[in-house]
């Protein structure tokens, strides 16, 4: 049986400006450029003129907050880890592929389709969600930048100021060409990464069984590594990352037609994103192997310290510079993707092609979170490691939110027509939902109780995996007798969705329902419990 699509006339873009010819960092495709693209030279000028939202995104995953996460991971347990990295390459892969559907065949932000489909009842949680992990996010960027900054000896509140008032400045111009060419040029920066692995030159058979061998640390460490992996997650898989690329790719007027060249984009970007993880990892091992700085992490100032002792000043120094870099274009990310978001829910001009005049309160939400995150920074005696550890604690706990939306989003044949996920794509995204949801609680429950063991989280796995079996078995049996419906996909490439005021809402089945209210109950509980003990311990201090 197939399920028809029809086509609609009009579609759903919110914002003129999303609509025209894509003027990329690196190549212009003009709206009436229908021509198909044949032979070797056409189609790398078209990924060339495509390339931008993927390689930002990743590159902005590697920053201030996952520095510090993948060099403690190589300095407290070298090479042990770097599994990890390849188990998240399919979990990048598929999230981030789902959004670039979403943005290019419906034209529409992450936000504004949540409350569109499911009402601003849940649409709320998750645009909250988003601003509060933003603007906590975004203070540690500017921690890594005074983190560089001091390694290389230059004033701090000079420095912070500079830094904010670039991040400002490069999107404030009007033209998004400009914009993602000052991003790009910064992204090259990424391969900063490199010259210091060689420089430091960690071992290829540790490199390569680390990646290769599944391993945990031994002794009485099994909690504590289960933590950083669960780290490792959180800083690799964030919720402004959905919102950001959704948006980046519909302000770049990227169609359905070129959805394979982002797509190709986009491994760009996670070949980038996880090149860099693994430097990071194996140069942090092999600076402090068989020192006393093995197994006592600090944060990266002192990580670039074991780094200089070890090849020299100017590793050292590569290494700020690097860190430097990461950490504004993370600024630039996460702080577009709440002013993305906040043009979206509002009903407000939201696009880099516009100057301040016309969106003025896009550009004010974006210079306000960067002015206020800067500001916290600059306060004498602000807790900078206390915030920095709260904020990948609730990135961690809030890991499942964005997904479950998006999973609904990519199944809602109104919303992708013949884009909509296809069963093996299901079957992969929930079961990477149900890890996501057993990570959250342990990270939950590690924070309330630093003392959590080994045997305790091994519980928690098997009750998470039971309720997750039994949820699967319920799914199972509620489509019993239902026979699999075949989209129809001819016609996908000019294929965009109608305008919201003519889907209504979403079906919202009541077993989906009660899981989504499950779901949010438990993270709205738990990020309340995650606060709470942040005050605590910062109240201590």
């Amino acid at each position: 049986m197939t399920d028809l699509i029809i086509a609609p006339t009009k579609s759903a873009v919110l914002d003129d400006a999303h609509v025209g010819d894509i003027r990329g960092a690196l190549g212009t495709i003009r709206l009436d450029d229908t021509a198909a693209r044949r032979g070797l030279s056409a189609k790398f000028k078209t990924l060339l003129a495509i390339v931008g939202p993927g390689l930002i995104v990743m590159c902005g995953d590697n920053d201030a907050g996952a520095f510090s996460t993948y060099g403690q991971t190589g300095q407290n347990y070298g090479t042990h880890l770097l599994w990890v990295l390849l188990l998240l390459i399919p979990v990048l892969y598929v999230n981030q592929e789902m959004v670039v559907r979403l943005g290019a065949v419906t034209g529409v932000g992450h936000g504004k389709l949540i409350m569109e489909r499911f009402g601003r009842f849940w649409g709320a949680f998750s645009v909250i969600d988003l601003f509060l992990l933003n603007a906590l996010t975004l203070v540690t960027e500017f921690i890594g930048i005074t983190l560089a900054v001091g390694y290389l000896g230059l004033p701090k509140a000079p420095s912070v100021i500079a830094a904010g008032a670039v991040v400002v400045a490069a999107a404030s111009t009007g033209s998004f060409r400009r914009f993602e060419r000052v991003v790009i040029t910064l992204c090259a920066g990424s391969l900063l990464l490199i010259p210091i692995a060689l420089m430091l030159h960690p071992s290829a058979g540790q490199f390569a069984h680390g990646f290769l061998v599944p391993q945990m640390p031994g002794g009485g460490q099994q909690s504590t590594v289960m933590l950083l992996v669960i780290g490792l997650v959180g800083t690799t898989v964030a919720p402004w990352q959905l919102f950001f690329q959704q948006s980046y790719v519909i302000d770049k007027r990227i169609t359905p037609r070129f959805i394979k060249y982002e797509k190709a984009d986009l491994w760009i970007g996670i070949v980038v994103v996880v090149v860099g993880a693994a430097a990071i990892i194996g140069f942090s091992a092999a600076a402090v192997a068989g020192g006393p700085l093995a197994g006592h992490f600090t944060d990266a100032q002192g990580l670039a310290q074991g780094i200089a002792a070890k090849a020299g000043h100017v590793a050292g120094i590569l290494f700020a510079v690097a860190l430097l870099d990461s950490s504004i274009i993370g600024a630039f990310a996460v702080s577009l993707s709440t002013a993305y978001a906040a043009g979206d829910t509002l009903g407000i001009n939201h696009s880099l092609h516009r100057g301040v005049k016309q969106a003025k309160g896009f550009y004010a939400v974006y210079v306000g979170l960067i002015a206020v995150s800067a500001a916290i920074v600059l306060i004498p005696g602000s807790p900078l490691g206390l915030i920095t550890n709260g904020v990948q604690a609730m990135a961690g706990v809030l890991l499942p939110s964005a997904s479950v939306y998006l999973l609904v989003l990519c199944n809602d044949k109104q919303v992708l027509g013949p884009w909509v996920n296809g069963r093996k794509t299901n079957l992969f995204t929930g079961s990477v939902l149900a890890v996501l949801v057993t990570l959250s609680v342990i990270l939950t429950l590690a924070v309330l109780d630093p003392g959590l063991t080994a045997g305790q989280i091994l519980g928690v796995i098997a009750a998470c995996a039971v309720l997750g079996l039994g949820a699967a078995g319920y799914a199972l049996l509620a489509g019993r007798g239902r026979r699999a419906q075949r989209i129809d996909r001819t016609g996908a490439q000019d294929w965009r969705m109608p305008p919201l005021s003519q889907l209504g809402r979403a079906d919202m089945p009541t077993s989906r329902k009660i899981g989504m209210s499950v779901l949010r109950l438990y993270l709205a509980l738990a990020s309340v419990l995650v606060v709470v003990k942040i005050v605590e311990l910062a109240l201590r201090r």
